[in-house]
């Protein structure tokens, strides 16, 4: 569905975002915003001009203003033409035909989230959905069935862009923020108590999923740079515990793991065969031989190989105590 561009595209560089705080009322007032007549304002006066220049929805509303409605046999026709014959050109003229529509509904949404070019480029991403689902024989026409397309893309944009940490990230966690708080008053109004089984019950979800949510609505995202008290001395990012060791820690701890690698390399040409087989093999091996498998290549026991196992264990020992006189065995040990 490729004709020329769009006014408005998923791909065109977005404005910086402006959040505000959700409550559960608001997420919930999302699927019925107030209803308001509102038109696509369409500037004609030379002050209006002027502001287009500066204000990116008055520039685009002039420009969508000069894409005129289509009748209903207008539309009938080009409907079929795309669904019969994958025509682009009928595509193009059904969605820039109803990009007014697309303005007129995020504009009633627009009171929840105050950028409202982001709100009309994600209705527009619906519209071009709606215009590729769209059954002209069903009788409806366009603009009633991509309302609702439009309002879903809209209302899941709202809802991914409320906070850091995303609420209605499943399909289960949208139908809850979707239902959740209409749920709870139709119990509450037959005089019962809306607890988390038996909304999970009636909605068809996990116990677990209606707990996960009602915890996110009513929490709200936390700065790590907020101050953990009123003494502003600690920030709660300085109270996370690190995964990983201090940058110096590991380079020192690699540099030993290095020098006790050379040291055993030097120390292992002091031995004989058998025991470097069994000192590389087995004591330093990632898969260690068994003590019967070496026993058997050299034809003794194994009682032999275990002895001469501790003897070398013995020398290595003395040998590595020499070496590193100034290293504590826990940061030997840690280096291996």
């Amino acid at each position: 569905m490729q004709r020329g561009h769009l006014p408005m595209s998923r791909t065109s560089k977005k404005s910086s975002k402006q959040k505000v705080k959700p409550s559960e009322e608001t997420i919930e007032s999302l699927v019925e915003p107030k209803s308001e007549e509102l038109s696509p304002q369409e500037p004609s006066s030379e002050s209006q001009v002027k502001l287009a220049r500066l204000d990116p929805l008055p520039k685009y509303l002039l420009e969508i203003g000069r894409f005129e409605p289509l009748t209903a046999e207008e539309e009938e026709r080009l409907a079929l033409l795309y669904r019969e014959h994958d025509d682009q050109e009928a595509a193009y003229r059904l969605i820039t035909s109803n990009l007014r529509v697309v303005v007129q509904i995020a504009r009633l949404y627009n009171r929840v989230y105050t950028n409202i070019m982001d709100l009309i480029q994600e209705g527009n991403i619906g519209l071009m959905e709606a215009v590729k689902r769209f059954d002209p024989y069903h009788g409806a026409r366009l603009p009633t069935y991509a309302s609702w397309w439009i309002k879903a893309y809209i209302i899941k944009y709202i809802l991914d862009n409320f906070r850091i940490v995303r609420v209605g990230t499943t399909n289960e966690r949208r139908k809850l923020l979707f239902n959740l708080r209409k749920e709870k008053e139709k119990l509450r109004l037959q005089g019962i108590e809306p607890t988390p089984a038996l909304i999970a019950q009636r909605l068809k979800v996990r116990p677990e999923e209606v707990v996960a949510v009602e915890q996110a609505i009513e929490s709200s995202d936390l700065s790590l740079n907020a101050y953990v008290d009123d003494n502003q001395s600690v920030q709660y990012i300085d109270t996370l515990k690190a995964k990983e060791d201090a940058v110096d820690e590991q380079l020192a701890r690699k540099e030993l793991k290095n020098l006790f690698n050379r040291e055993i390399e030097e120390f292992s040409r002091t031995l004989r065969e058998r025991d470097k087989i069994i000192l590389h093999e087995r004591l330093i091996a990632e898969t260690p031989r068994t003590l019967q498998n070496i026993a058997e290549q050299f034809e003794v026991s194994r009682e032999a190989i275990r002895l001469s196992e501790k003897a070398l264990i013995t020398k290595i020992k003395e040998h590595m105590q020499e070496t590193f006189k100034d290293v504590t065995d826990f940061e030997l040990a840690t280096s291996l």
